[in-house]
Formats: structure tokens, C-alpha cells, sequence
């Protein structure tokens, strides 16, 4: 047998136990197809915390109430960053077991007035978000997610394009007829980002003479969501792949959705919280956005609301000071949950075989990402990467470990380097995927399914 084969995790399990793998996906391609927005994520999120027993964390400090070993408790920032806190027994001084992982995904934004008429067609323009091949995003199938919050204050949620009843919302592009000078263009200039606008309409309404179709689609939302065009200044829309995360692959081993980076770490480290019950660590579930564009803002990592809300639990367990906070986040270990490359036989040069990672061997620890010469990244001592492979092989997680490509390739980074600026343990560890930030990514289900083992047990182990 090659040790190719003899390490395939999907081995390991059987019958009723391939079955376990099987449903717990099923959860996840849920939270795929309904969280298509950061703020969909999080409103998930909190339900699915709720469900538990996790408590709103502004509600304990409204009503002075005091916070003690076995409590859960959430933190929501601004509906787009959630931390989540198991309360352990022991002091959360001594440090705590944190798991990050970011919901924000590549997709595009409509600019703050989108809605304009050319040709007979009502169209609106567009700003894309993080790293995107600007050609993937033509011709396919587009919804419509987000949010618009009145001059009163109303906030109303709009979904266009997932229901079976929606029509669904595209961008356009040129006939390979016409397209001679086109495809003469480097991949990275085929589509320029001005050019991403959306087709929303054709029929013009009725008694207008100027910008028709456009006044058209203005009265059906306000029909339907009772906003105006003036209302697009505060709203948050984005526009993102329609449809469900499907089964891939005639055996149906593999999970095809959007938004998996980084939300399959997101949902595999919240489920991994949410079986457990006791722990003796403070176990901590930090969901954020705007990682894909630096993990800047309010709402970034960058931000100071993680380290905020840690003060503000210390303090309703009546152990905070300066100094104890900052021995809590030293004393802390964390795992920062994000994606890596998963080996593509249709294009092995972009990785050394090596040190890359495959489909259906586990959960995937990356010492160090960044770009180069390590630009960028925050590099994991040893002794915390022994400790994880002892108590992996304890708990029989299946794990690999993996680089972003070839060494000059290219490269990534994510938040593992702002959670070490406070001098605890962190290490990049996550899911393979094809496809990383394309509309519709791949995952192997046992690889899902071995993360949220893994991240359980670093929850759990001594």
C-alpha cells in the first residue's frame, strides 16, 4: 500500500462512522448556503451559540451579573466579529485556548451609488473585495446580500437570488466572436474591476421618459424593501455567488460552496466549542472579518474588541487588572484557523510536492505562511508544534502539515502574527482547499470533520 493511500484519513472510518462525517457536513453546507455576508455568519453564529446556552455578554455587564467557571457567554462587535468564551476552571490569568478564523470572504460590493442606466439596461456598479481572478466573476449566477439602514434608523436585510421564486443578478461578458483583442490581455487585465457591473433590469416603467428601467427597478424595491436610492449612501450590499454549497464528486466525498475561506474554520471551530461542556482552560472562539484585506477597521483583528472583551469577562469574574490581562494573553495558546492550498493535479508546479497539502489527510498545520523569504509571517516555535502532534495522536486526528506553494510562488498571510504580538503560542492550522478564493471552493469532508476533532481537542487536552 503507498503511504499516499495508507494516510487517507477516510480509512480510518467505516459504515456508521463514515456516516458521522457525512451528516456533520450536512450542517456545514448549511451555514454555507445561509451565510453568504460576514453579518449572516455571525447572526448564525449567535443562534447556533444560543442554542447551547451562550449568554450576550452586554446583557451580564447591563444586569451586574458575575460570570463564573462553566459559563458561556458571546461577544458581538458591531454584527460582524464574535468571540465566544467557555469559562474554564481555572484562572483565565494562566491563559486561555483561543481558536481564531475569519467569516469574511472575496466577493463584490456595490459602491454607495450603484444604480445607473446604458443601453436600455439598469446596471450597478461594483467595488470588489480582497484577492479575486476578476474573470472568475462573469457570467455566473449573482445574489444579492445586505443590509440598508434608514435616516430613522430602520435596518433592512435584503436576500435577492437565493430563493427558488428570485430571479438572480449577473455580469456580463464579451462573445468569444468579438473578444480577438480581449484575450490578447494578460488574465489579470481580461476583466478590469470597473468593468464588474451588475445587470439588474431591461423593463422601463411606464410614463418615464429619462432613465426608465432604472426608475423601474427603484419602484420594486421600494415595493418590496421600502427604501429609496438615497438609502444606498447607508446600506452595506454584496453581491456573491447564488446558490446552495453542493456534494461534489460522485462519491460524494467533497463539499463545493462559496465562502469557505475562511468560513469552513469558523463553523468546524464553533462546533468543536459547542460539544464541550467543562473545561479547565478558557476555551475562546473568535470569529472576525476583514481579514482578506488586512484585518483592519472596527471589526478587523486589528481592532482592540477581542482584547476589550477578555477585560470585560475578567471583570464580571472579579479578577481583572492591567497586568492580569496582559498575563492572560501571554499565557494564552492559539490556533489561527484559516485555509491553505490543497494539492491540484492539474497544476502540481505551483507546489513542492513535499510540503504541500492533500485532500483527505486531515487537519493542516503551516509553521509559517507570509511570502518569500517568510514576508509577513509569524514563524511557530517547536515546542508548542510538539505539544499539538502529542495530544493530535492522542485524540487519533488525522494531520498534515503544508505550505502556501513553492517558495517564491507567491504567498499568503493571515491573523496568527496580531494575535502573537501578545507573546502567546500561535500557529497557522486549518482546511485544504481547490479553488481558494474563487466563487465556488472545494473541501474533502473527512478533512472537515478531522479539524473539528482537532480543534476539539485543543480545547479539551492538558
Amino acid at each position: 500500500m503507498s503511504n499516499e493511500i495508507k494516510n487517507n484519513a477516510w480509512l480510518k472510518y467505516s459504515g456508521a462512522e463514515r456516516e458521522k462525517i457525512f451528516d456533520f457536513c450536512e450542517g456545514y453546507k448549511n451555514y454555507l448556503s445561509v451565510g453568504k455576508t460576514e453579518r449572516e455568519c455571525i447572526h448564525e453564529a449567535i443562534r447556533l451559540a444560543e442554542e447551547k446556552g451562550y449568554r450576550n455578554l452586554a446583557d451580564i455587564i447591563k444586569n451586574n451579573e458575575e460570570i463564573k467557571a462553566g459559563d458561556k457567554v458571546y461577544a458581538n462587535n458591531k454584527d460582524k466579529t464574535l468571540a465566544l468564551y467557555l469559562i474554564g476552571n481555572d484562572s483565565i490569568e494562566n491563559g486561555m485556548r483561543i481558536i481564531g478564523s475569519h467569516v469574511d470572504s472575496p466577493r463584490i460590493d456595490l459602491k454607495q451609488n450603484p444604480l445607473y442606466e446604458d443601453g436600455n439596461l439598469a446596471l450597478m456598479d461594483t467595488h470588489y473585495y480582497g484577492g479575486v481572478k476578476k474573470y472568475q466573476w462573469v457570467t455566473l449566477p449573482l445574489a444579492l446580500h445586505g443590509v440598508v439602514v434608514k435616516k430613522d434608523g430602520t435596518k433592512i436585510n435584503v436576500v435577492i437570488g437565493e430563493d427558488d421564486n428570485d430571479p438572480v443578478l449577473g455580469i456580463s461578458d464579451l462573445l468569444v466572436h468579438l473578444s480577438g483583442e480581449q484575450l490578447q490581455k494578460k488574465a489579470n487585465e481580461v476583466i478590469a474591476g470597473e468593468d464588474l457591473n451588475v445587470l439588474v433590469g431591461n423593463i422601463p416603467l411606464e410614463g418615464k421618459e429619462k432613465d426608465a428601467v432604472k426608475e423601474n427597478i427603484l419602484v420594486l424595491l421600494k415595493d418590496k424593501y421600502d427604501f429609496e436610492e438615497e438609502d444606498f449612501i447607508s446600506a452595506e450590499f454584496e453581491v456573491v455567488p447564488a446558490g446552495k454549497a453542493r456534494d461534489l464528486g460522485l462519491d460524494k466525498s467533497m463539499v463545493m460552496g462559496y465562502g469557505q475561506d475562511d468560513r469552513i474554520c469558523a463553523y468546524t471551530s464553533l462546533m468543536a466549542l459547542l460539544e464541550v461542556d467543562s473545561v479547565e482552560k478558557t476555551s475562546v472562539i473568535l470569529l472576525v472579518d476583514k481579514e482578506e484585506v488586512g484585518s483592519i477597521g472596527a471589526t478587523g483583528m486589528q481592532s482592540r474588541f477581542f482584547e476589550n472583551s477578555v477585560a470585560e469577562v475578567m471583570d464580571r469574574m472579579g479578577e481583572y487588572s492591567e497586568l492580569k490581562l496582559k498575563r492572560a494573553l501571554q499565557n494564552s495558546l492559539m490556533l489561527s484557523a484559516d485555509v491553505t492550498a490543497a494539492y491540484d493535479p492539474n497544476y502540481p508546479g505551483a507546489c513542492e510536492k513535499k510540503n504541500t497539502a492533500y485532500f483527505a489527510k486531515g487537519l493542516v498545520f503551516s509553521k509559517y505562511t507570509g511570502a518569500r523569504g517568510k514576508s509577513g509571517c509569524n514563524d511557530a516555535n517547536p515546542e508548542f508544534i510538539a505539544w499539538l502532534r502529542k495530544i493530535m495522536d492522542k485524540n487519533n486526528v488525522s494531520y498534515q502539515t503544508a505550505e502556501l506553494g513553492k517558495v517564491d510562488q507567491g504567498g499568503g498571510g493571515t491573523i496568527a502574527y496580531i494575535l502573537a504580538q501578545y507573546n502567546m503560542e500561535v500557529i497557522d492550522c486549518g482546511v485544504a482547499l481547490q479553488n481558494m478564493h474563487a466563487p465556488w471552493e472545494v473541501s474533502s469532508k473527512v478533512d472537515i470533520f478531522e479539524t473539528k476533532n482537532g480543534y476539539k481537542a485543543f480545547l479539551v487536552e492538558e
